[in-house]
């Protein structure tokens, strides 16, 4: 009975409180007028001009601490990608492929959208926690991760939207229900639509019928490689493609072939048994140029021990993978890798 009367009370109270506060215009008169403080706490999108965005700012350093700490269990310290958890870097110049990348840097139109996604839904089970300067941070380190800004770069609501994103010119707006949907309007005619209908040729005399057997098995399409191999093949084609499989972990940062371009991480073409810190114009961490004055050669056992635990191998190390837990799989990457000969 206590309950009962207890719930009777609140009721009474919640009426009184209500009728005291401005009423909508809904039909059963309930409820109030949103407060422009409760309007604002919610109109939190950011436009793609710039409108919505907050006071704040974030450099790339920061933002690359934060991103370890918040992201990079499920998008890799790169923004590289982990498991089934997307990919935020790399993918350029994939997206006419049978396979794309869509990343930030390689798909998406506009800036806007990464902050504010990032602002609304992470860190994933933990969202809306995140400050204005650490999700301009972390949009910092994602842009630097797709090679769009400098180290040194700070973003900010002042510089936003001098940033051009590479696929902004990729999307069209839909202007169909403007030019489309009126011819889909005609009304359809019902009867009497021609005035006589003629039988003028048969399926027979089309040949549309194929005369022969059609094979008892369909060949099956050869995949497109995402990088050209080397002229000469590695002595064992199995271990070969066992390697290609691994370096689907490494794509999002690394490129092989004659295409190959620096991205988060060097070119790696003839990178087995080549001086550390070689690849020109790419930046290196200061952990790596320091062990490649010391004489860092990637011969097949320095590869083994860095691809297995890159952060034990070099303390400092710029690179987020965790590495590789096979031993196969190191083997089969590392031949892979060198069956791509420097250019």
């Amino acid at each position: 009975m206590s309950k009962f009367l207890n719930t009777i009370a609140a009721c009474v109270i919640a009426t009184a409180t209500a009728t005291a506060l401005p009423l909508t215009a809904a039909p059963f008169g309930l409820g109030r007028a949103a407060l422009p403080e409760e309007i604002a706490a919610w109109d939190v999108d950011v436009m793609p001009d710039g409108r919505g965005l907050p006071e704040g700012q974030g450099d790339v350093l920061t933002g690359e601490a934060i991103f370890t700490e918040k992201c990079a269990a499920c998008h890799g310290d790169f923004a590289e990608g982990r498991g089934n958890w997307p990919a935020l870097a790399g993918g350029q110049d994939t997206l006419a492929d049978a396979d794309p990348v869509k990343t930030v840097g390689s798909y998406w139109p506009h800036l806007s959208t990464s902050f504010d996604y990032i602002r609304r839904s992470m860190p994933y089970g933990d969202a809306g926690t995140l400050t204005a300067d650490e999700v301009y941070a972390i949009v910092a380190y994602i842009l630097y991760s797709n090679d769009l800004v400098a180290e040194e770069f700070t973003l900010s609501k002042d510089n936003f939207t001098a940033v051009q994103m590479p696929n902004v010119a990729g999307f069209l707006r839909d202007d169909r229900n403007t030019t489309e949907v009126p011819g889909w309007q005609v009304a359809p005619c019902m009867e009497d639509c021609k005035e006589s209908v003629k039988v003028t040729m048969r399926a027979l005399s089309l040949d549309v019928t194929p005369k022969d057997a059609a094979p008892a098995t369909v060949p099956q399409e050869t995949p497109v490689a995402d990088v050209e191999p080397a002229s000469e093949p590695a002595a064992d084609p199995a271990l070969l493609a066992d390697g290609e499989l691994v370096f689907r972990k490494c794509k999002a940062c690394h490129q092989l072939g004659k295409r190959a371009k620096n991205r988060a991480g060097p070119v790696l073409n003839g990178i087995v048994g080549a001086p550390a810190g070689g690849v020109e114009g790419f930046k290196y961490s200061r952990a790596l140029m320091a062990q490649a004055e010391d004489g860092l050669i990637w011969t097949p056992q320095t590869l083994d021990a860095f691809l297995a635990a890159p952060r034990s191998f070099m303390k400092g190390t710029k690179m987020g993978f965790s590495g590789l837990k096979s031993d196969a799989e190191i083997k089969a990457v590392i031949a892979y890798l060198n069956s791509f000969p420097a250019p």
